[in-house]
């Protein structure tokens, strides 16, 4: 099954809208009772401040006038401490449970991304850049966070005011109401008509602030380059012009949204000041008693208050709807590179077989150069490889095809008979040791970078391993040996110390098939002649391919195959390919020379 031609994985800038939070509302329904809790204290906070003006009205009515009984007002204050009491409660209740909502949503929220991108193949991370995905999973987040925890609950219980509000207003005094109502479309509109632009903007400022993030992470993971090279102002500056950038982009959200706000509250309570013209002219006249009026104001006050906050809240929506767009193009990312639907099981026991049969590769992201071209090779179970040849030739490529990280565009590979591409990839892999060039170490303790080729592993097996790999010498040095913290990316521990760490956490895994790049090229020569005892040993009853320039590694193969541009352009011992003369031969030469001495 050929593999087309792989665009970029995350599509273009989808719809800007509401929609997006439709992502949201998917974890939100996994909290029902929760959710139910929320909207209830929400409700009766709302209920409750639409209550005071009520209250406000029969104590204008019978408190204020002339001769009025005091027995008569008491239980008319007994009711609006009563309402208070029920407001500032059930306001407590809402603020726990919607943010407790927020909090679990966006927890749900990065889970869900984080084990989505386990799942992608490389072609995906070529083509995005890790630290803009790591932006979009804290950045973006944190605003869902906001507009889930808080601005969301205060949109709802702010329109439930504003609608409950008017409701109350209409049965005081529908003339006024309706002269409130008037100005409602010249605030809705342009609410919605700025808001459009605020939704735009904030999308370029996230995707700005998203550079930020990316820029800072590469930064300081190359920081020793960058002061090597004394390129501290250098970088000062690119980032400070980065960072004005972004400041430009939020000066213009935060301008239009100034505006915005300006308009309504003028448009807003330029109405309510109408309105106390007209009320007092009707109370002057007798249509309106005194508590009515004041009643009527102060639910007006209400409902202002509940539009103008809508205004704000609405810029706070538009954001987390681009916040989760950007989640929701994470999620639409599908892999290249996934199990069929009914995957063919490896047999077993394992044997380590593989077979390369007419295989053409071509990286998705050079599709003009094969890596690969009609290759061919079989390598017993047990066998011990040598793979050498120039920079570029397709050594590693072998290495990634093996592991089932890119399929081929024409060929088939076969584990133990079975073809790659029809069995599970977790499967295939589960058989496979690798020790890679570029070592890997995780900003964690010597015993859980050495677990993780076997995470069951007790810690007796894990010192088994160590000491396999010779790494038990520097690792008892350690203040708090297997437990001693390593850094971020190992930055407390020397290359060769960091490369037979990784060699041990390969002994551990104990996999039928054993990939090594370059397993000893970071190691002194002492190191080296300890460390490649130690894989002589691992190798034994293994499948072993071997990338290696070094001539020790390559006399003790079983086999040797020396590629270029993508074939098998010779094969055989070391002494037969010497022999042959050719490209083996060169290498040997050229690359060799500096191990000849030790090795004879």
């Amino acid at each position: 099954m050929a593999q087309s031609p792989i665009k970029p994985p995350i599509p273009p800038k989808g719809q800007r809208n509401l929609t997006n939070l439709t992502l949201l509302w998917r974890f939100v329904r996994a909290y029902p009772g929760q959710l139910a809790a929320a909207l209830t204290a929400l409700v009766i906070a709302a209920l409750a401040t639409l209550a005071i003006p009520q209250g406000l009205k029969w104590i204008v009515d019978n408190g204020f006038a002339a001769g009025a009984d005091v027995s008569a007002v008491r239980p008319y204050f007994l009711f609006m401490i009563a309402v208070i009491l029920v407001m500032g409660a059930a306001t407590a209740f809402r603020f726990y449970y919607v943010s407790w909502i927020g909090e679990r949503v966006v927890a749900d929220l990065r889970q869900a991304v984080q084990r989505h991108l386990l799942t992608l193949d490389p072609v995906f991370f070529e083509e995005n850049r890790p630290a803009e995905i790591a932006s979009r999973l804290t950045s973006d987040t944190a605003i869902i966070e906001q507009t889930v925890g808080t601005s969301a609950s205060m949109a709802l219980r702010n329109a439930v005011m504003g609608v409950g509000g008017i409701i109350y207003m209409a049965v005081q005094s529908p003339k006024l109401t309706g002269l409130v109502l008037l100005v409602i479309p010249l605030t809705v509109l342009p609410i919605i008509w700025l808001g459009r632009r605020v939704r735009d903007i904030s999308r370029t400022s996230q995707d700005r602030i998203a550079d930020l993030g990316t820029m800072i992470a590469e930064v300081l993971g190359a920081i020793r380059i960058v002061q090597a090279f004394t390129q501290e102002r250098r970088e000062v500056d690119r980032f400070g012009g980065a960072v004005e950038s972004a400041f430009a982009t939020a000066k213009r959200r935060i301008r239009i949204r100034a505006m915005m706000t300006a308009l309504v509250i003028t448009l807003v309570f330029g109405a309510i000041t109408l309105v106390l013209w007209q009320g007092a002219l009707d109370v002057i006249t007798g249509s309106l008693s005194s508590g009515t009026i004041a009643a009527f104001i102060f639910a007006a006050v209400i409902v202002a208050g509940a539009f103008g906050t809508l205004t704000e809240t609405y810029g706070d929506i538009m954001r987390a709807a681009g916040a989760a767009g950007r989640m929701m193009e994470l999620l639409a990312a599908r892999p290249g590179i996934a199990a069929p639907a009914n995957p063919v099981a490896l047999p077993m026991p394992a044997a380590g077989r593989l077979a390369f049969a007419g295989v053409t590769f071509h990286y998705p992201s050079r599709p003009d150069g094969a890596a690969l071209v009609d290759f061919n090779l079989d390598v017993a179970s047990g066998e011990n490889v040598a793979v050498v040849g120039p920079s570029g030739a397709g050594k590693s490529t072998l290495f990634q095809l093996i592991q089932r990280f890119y399929d081929p565009q024409a060929g088939s590979i076969h584990l133990d008979g079975v073809d790659l591409r029809e069995a599970d990839p977790q499967a295939v892999r589960a058989r496979i040791a690798v020790v890679p060039q570029e070592t890997v170490v995780f900003a964690a303790s010597a015993l859980e970078n050495i677990r993780y080729g076997r995470p069951e592993a007790t810690e007796a097996e894990v010192w088994a391993a160590a000491e396999a790999a010779h790494a038990d010498i520097f690792l008892r040095d350690l203040p708090d040996g297997l437990n001693s913290f390593l850094g971020e990316g190992g930055t407390r521990l020397s290359g060769g110390q960091r490369q037979r760490l990784a060699i041990a956490r390969a002994i551990l895994r104990d996999a039928p098939v054993l990939l090594l790049d370059e397993a000893t090229s970071a190691l002194d020569s002492e190191s080296e002649r300890l460390v490649q005892d130690a894989l002589e040993g691992l190798m034994k009853g293994r499948t072993t391919l071997v990338i290696a320039h070094r001539l020790a590694t390559v006399r003790n193969a079983d086999r040797i195959i020396v590629m270029d541009e993508g074939r098998i352009v010779a094969q055989g011992t070391h002494d037969r390919l010497i022999d042959q003369g050719g490209l083996y031969a060169k290498l040997a030469r050229l690359q060799f020379e500096a191990a000849r001495p030790e090795a004879a």
